[in-house]
């Protein structure tokens, strides 16, 4: 992407500045510059291996850049600055397998806050795990995982939703519910950072898209 102007960083939630990464001396990505606004919904493309799972990451404190800045609602991007404000699912859905989905998100629920209004029930039925509160984790299938994942970002009060390759081991159905979270999430005045190595048909306005490349 090109450098943003003025009025592209005003008010941003995420904020990045030439951000780049580095790895054994080797660019993964970079420089790259992106604005993400309350209402955005933001699909990050790229080829295999382009660095779309390490922005991820960065985003999520796992990995360090000093190259390039990033910011959070106007501040330094830290761990304290984002805690409770951006929450991630990634290829690891973060569930324990012996905790049923119900006490899955209690745990979580416990660690980032509660969603004011948030009901872990309901959340389970929106997500179509109705019947399965109680089922430990592991003996749920792969999809029935994903969905037990996806409700977590229905209960916690994230602003910002990192989703990194939502829509695998969901079927049809399931893609849909991805896209129907998304809406909802940037009409109530989320945002969110997507990836996704498929062509995926977004409920409603096009995403808009940031390109990133070595």
């Amino acid at each position: 992407m090109g450098r943003m102007c003025a009025a592209d960083s005003a008010n941003a939630l995420i904020e990045a500045l030439a951000l780049s990464f580095t790895r054994q001396d080797e660019q993964v990505f970079g420089p790259l510059d992106f604005a993400l606004h309350a209402g955005d919904i933001a699909l990050i493309e790229g080829d295999n291996g382009s660095g779309k799972t390490t922005l991820m990451r960065i985003l999520t404190g796992m990995l360090h850049t000093d190259e390039g800045e990033l910011r959070f609602d106007g501040q330094p991007y830290t761990r304290d600055a984002t805690a409770g404000h951006v929450v991630f699912l990634g290829h690891h859905l973060g569930l324990k397998s012996d905790l049923s989905a119900r006490e899955n998100l209690r745990f979580a629920q416990g660690l980032y806050g509660a969603r004011p209004g948030s009901d872990i029930v309901t959340a389970l039925a929106a997500v179509g795990l109705a019947g399965y509160e109680d089922e430990p984790v592991r003996r749920l299938s792969a999809g029935q995982k994903k969905r037990a994942a996806l409700a977590r970002l229905l209960i916690l009060p994230a602003r910002v939703w990192l989703l990194d390759e939502p829509y695998a081991n969901l079927d049809r159905e399931g893609i849909a519910l991805v896209n129907t979270l998304l809406a909802s999430h940037a009409a109530r005045g989320g945002a969110a950072l997507v990836t996704s190595h498929g062509a995926v048909a977004f409920a409603g306005d096009e995403p808009r898209r940031i390109r990133i490349h070595p």
